[in-house]
C-alpha cells in the first residue's frame, strides 16, 4: 500500500524527497539519467557529499514510478562491509516488490529464494507480507545470483541504486567487482545506477582498463546547480511563505557556501523558520554564525584528530576559499607551510580524510561550515 507523503512544514528539505514541487531543478540531469536506464544503458553518478545526488535518483526514481516505466530500488552501501551484507541490503528491499497478489507473493519468494529462507511477516496496516533475510556468507553468490533472477524473470523493467558504491572496494571479500560485473552483464531487465562521492576509487573503478567494469557504464558527474534555477527556486518558496530575498542576496548565500546544495538548503531552511519578512546580508551572517557555533564541538575534535601541518594547511585553503595551485611556492611563503613534500603529504592526507575536496585540481574545504569556522578562529 502507497502512503501519501504529508506536505512538509519547511520547503527547504534536508533529508528525503517528497515531490519534485520541493525539488530544485537538475532538468537536464534527470533527463540524462532516465533516458540512459530505459535506453538499457547503466550509470555512473559521481559528485560531493551532500551535492545532492540521492535526490537526484529519488527524484528520477518519481518519474519512472509515475509513468510505469520501470520498478526502482535504492540501497545504500555505506555501512556495508562484505558481499553477504549487500545481498541482504538488495535482498530487503527487492523480496515481495515484484508480486501483486499474498498469494503470488508468497509463492514466487518461496520458488525462487532457496538460498535466502525468508522470514515472512505482516504489515500491520496493509496486511501485505513482508520478509526479512539473514544472508549467510558462504551462500551471498548464490543469493544474488537468486535475487537478479527473481528481477529479471518477473517480466518488468527493473533499475537499482547502488549508492556508495566505492565501499565495495574495502570489502573482506575478494574479487566483489569482478563478481557483480560477471552477474550485471548477463541482465538485460535490470539496470543500475552506481553512485558515490569519492571521485578518484570510482573514476578508477569505472575507467581503468584492467578493472572490471571498465567502461560498462555511462559517467555523470554532477556538480552545483546553476545558481539562477536555485535562486528563483528559494525566492518563490519564500514569497509564499509572505517574506522575500532579492536576488543579490541569494547570490551572497550561493557565493558564501560554493553552491553546495546541502549547506545552502541548512541556511535556507533556518531562514525560513525565522520568518524575517525581509530577508537581508545581516540576518544570514547572525544565522550563519549560530550554525557554526553549534558545531563547534565537531570542528575543534576535527582539529585535534590531524597534524599540526595538516592544520596549517585546511586555514590556508580556508582564508583563500579555492586553491588551485596548492604545491605552488607564493602560496607555500604566504602561510608558511614549510616544505614543499611537507604540504603535498598534507594535501594528500586531507584529501583522502575528506577534509578537503577535491575538484579537477581546485581544492577547497570540504565541509563548507567548517571552512568558515577556520576562518573566524
Amino acid at each position: 500500500m502507497n502512503r501519501k507523503k504529508s506536505t512538509p512544514l519547511n520547503p527547504f528539505l534536508l533529508t528525503g524527497y517528497v515531490s519534485p514541487d520541493y525539488f530544485c531543478d537538475r532538468e537536464e540531469e534527470t533527463k540524462r539519467l532516465i533516458s540512459a536506464l530505459l535506453n538499457g544503458r547503466n550509470v555512473t553518478l559521481i559528485s560531493p557529499r551532500r551535492m545532492g545526488k540521492t535526490g537526484l535518483i529519488r527524484h528520477a526514481f518519481h518519474h519512472l514510478n509515475v509513468g510505469k516505466q520501470a520498478k526502482c530500488y535504492y540501497v545504500d552501501l555505506y555501512k556495508t562491509d562484505s558481499l553477504s551484507s549487500l545481498v541482504e541490503q538488495l535482498a530487503n528491499v527487492v523480496l515481495g516488490s515484484l508480486d501483486t497478489t499474498e498469494d503470488k507473493i508468497i509463492r514466487q519468494v518461496t520458488t525462487f529464494f532457496k538460498s535466502l529462507r525468508p522470514l515472512f511477516s505482516f504489515d500491520s496496516l496493509s496486511g501485505v507480507p513482508t520478509f526479512t533475510v539473514d544472508v549467510k556468507p558462504e551462500l551471498a553468490e548464490y543469493s544474488l545470483s537468486e535475487i537478479f533472477s527473481y528481477m529479471e524473470q518477473s517480466g518488468q523493467q527493473c533499475v537499482i541504486a547502488m549508492d556508495e558504491f566505492q565501499s565495495i572496494v574495502n570489502y573482506k571479500d575478494k574479487n566483489v567487482e569482478a563478481l557483480l560485473r560477471s552477474h550485471i552483464q548477463q541482465l538485460t531487465s535490470v539496470h543500475f545506477i552506481f553512485s558515490g562521492s569519492q571521485r578518484h576509487v570510482l573514476e578508477n573503478m569505472f575507467a581503468s582498463a584492467n578493472r572490471p567494469f571498465y567502461q560498462s557504464t555511462q559517467i555523470l558527474n554532477l556538480f552545483e546547480i546553476q545558481e539562477d534555477s536555485y535562486s528563483k527556486f528559494a525566492r518563490s518558496k519564500f514569497e509564499a511563505h509572505h517574506q522575500q530575498i532579492d536576488e543579490d542576496v541569494f547570490d551572497y548565500i550561493y557565493q558564501k557556501l560554493f553552491g553546495h546544495t546541502w549547506y545552502i538548503q541548512v541556511l535556507l531552511n533556518r531562514l525560513y523558520e525565522i520568518g524575517e519578512s525581509s530577508i537581508d546580508k545581516e540576518l544570514i551572517d547572525k544565522v550563519l554564525a549560530d550554525v557554526v557555533d553549534e558545531n563547534e564541538a565537531t570542528f575543534q575534535t576535527f582539529i585535534r584528530l590531524i597534524s599540526p601541518a595538516q592544520v596549517k594547511l585546511l586555514r590556508a585553503i580556508s582564508a583563500e576559499g579555492i586553491v588551485q595551485q596548492v604545491l605552488n611556492q607564493s602560496f607555500i611563503s604566504k602561510y608558511h607551510l614549510g616544505a614543499t613534500s611537507t604540504v603535498s603529504s598534507a594535501l594528500k592526507a586531507l584529501v583522502e580524510k575528506e577534509l578537503v575536496l577535491d575538484v579537477k585540481g581546485k581544492y577547497q574545504v570540504y565541509d563548507r561550515f567548517f571552512g568558515l569556522w577556520l576562518k573566524s578562529n
